[in-house]
């Protein structure tokens, strides 16, 4: 069985998960095997769609829960929360 962890974590950067944003979500999750859900108001998407995170309509200070399921899934939740913590790279 593969190892599954999630962790609720705040959109911090000021726009929110726009185009910009959702890219660089996107492309992160690319370079790990788990896969990686993000769900907000009971709405799951995966986190490697930009089109499916813009459709959460996430804006600063929404909670969202992130799932990663794979064999590098506490890698992938590590780097996705170090770049929410980072405010997705964003100058404010």
């Amino acid at each position: 069985m593969t190892q599954k962890v999630c962790k609720s974590l705040i959109i911090r950067n000021k726009l929110g998960l726009h185009a910009r944003a959702a890219t660089k979500l996107a492309r992160l999750t690319q370079e790990f095997a788990a896969k990686i859900t993000i769900s907000q108001d009971g709405q799951e998407v995966d986190a490697g769609s930009v089109m499916c995170l813009m459709l959460l309509a996430s804006r600063q200070g929404r909670e969202v829960n992130v799932c990663a399921q794979g064999d590098d899934a506490e890698a992938a939740l590590e780097a996705i929360t170090t770049l929410f913590e980072d405010k997705f790279e964003e100058a404010e």
